[in-house]
């Protein structure tokens, strides 16, 4: 064995990724409006790769075994696999790739794009194989592609980001730079999304109602503009109250459930600026805005109390 097969064999490469939110805009965005996603660092990914003779396998919380008999809702990860293999110029075999995700799934915080991310990365550095930004995100939207069928792409740019990212639909995404420190309160509330019923109902409501319910998704694209002013011109308070906006819109599209709701106006209780759920809605996560640290620690008790799965207060720093 020569000595570059001696240090590949010895080799534990790791990959890491965090999540993302979508601060405002989702639903609206699948209709050629703007959204604005922030990197989401307090849960997160990470994937180590190590020589093992025989078939390339998957030790995960979800799957464990070889690529090939891998389930189909991990498709995605698999071609991400596959892809950086190639991209690297590595056989598919002699591999153990190792996934550790604090993420939940079904929650709109981006979880498979992290998985792919962190995964890509991981098989790059075990490689030794440098790489640039745009080789990462087109494998993971290849591998995005496999797992959604036709990803925006907004999930994999914003978990690679430190920024928070303003995003069109076939336009270049943009970054927003707040000018204040914003102290954010993230809440589970337990349900998983159903992402595609949510798009799909409203797609109907369209249909049915086309005026009435354009309406709802231009507002939400006015409400996204004024936020990334919010952002940039440090005014916490005109955030809430946009944000509260933006909720009662999507509750008039459907999309906000009775348990999201409670943990919402029960925020809006306890004094958050402006509270609404993140993602896809019908389960997920909700989003508050606190006024301040003291204020995050307290909304973070009172919402924990009330029943919350799990709560994550933290702050989008000013740069």
């Amino acid at each position: 064995m020569n000595a570059k097969k001696v240090q590949i064999a010895e080799k534990v490469a790791i990959g890491t990724a965090n999540s993302k939110l979508i601060l405002v805009g989702e639903h609206a965005v699948v209709h050629g409006k703007p959204a604005i996603a922030i990197p989401f660092p307090l849960v997160g990914v990470e994937a180590t790769v190590e020589h093992v003779p025989g078939n390339v396998k998957i030790d995960s919380s979800f799957y464990h075994g070889p690529i090939e008999l891998a389930p189909d809702n991990i498709k995605g990860i698999v071609q991400a696999i596959k892809e950086t293999l190639k991209h690297v110029n590595l056989p598919l075999k002699d591999l153990l790739i190792k996934i550790k995700s604090s993420i939940p799934p079904g929650k709109g915080l981006g979880s498979s794009a992290s998985v792919a991310i962190a995964v890509t990365k991981a098989i790059f550095h075990y490689a030794d194989a440098p790489y640039t930004e745009e080789e990462l995100l087109e494998i993971v939207n290849i591998a995005e592609t496999y797992a959604h069928g036709k990803p925006s792409g907004i999930d994999s740019l914003t978990i690679t980001s430190k920024s928070p990212v303003w995003f069109e639909l076939n336009d270049e995404a943009n970054y927003i730079e707040p000018q204040d420190d914003f102290y954010f309160i993230v809440a589970d509330s337990g349900r998983e999304a159903d992402t595609k019923t949510a798009v799909e109902s409203i797609t109907e409501l369209l249909k049915s109602a086309p005026k009435r319910f354009n309406a709802k998704l231009d507002r939400l694209g006015e409400i996204t503009h004024q936020v990334r002013d919010a952002l940039i011109k440090g005014g916490k308070f005109v955030l809430g109250q946009l944000l509260t906006e933006a909720q009662k819109e999507l509750e008039a599209l459907g999309v906000s459930d009775a348990v999201l709701n409670r943990l919402i106006y029960f925020a809006l209780e306890e004094g958050a600026l402006g509270a609404k759920l993140t993602g896809s809605g019908n389960g997920g996560c909700i989003i508050a805005l606190a006024k301040d640290e003291t204020h995050s620690k307290h909304l973070t008790e009172k919402l924990i109390q009330y029943g919350a799965q799990a709560v994550w207060p933290f702050v989008l720093k000013k740069k």
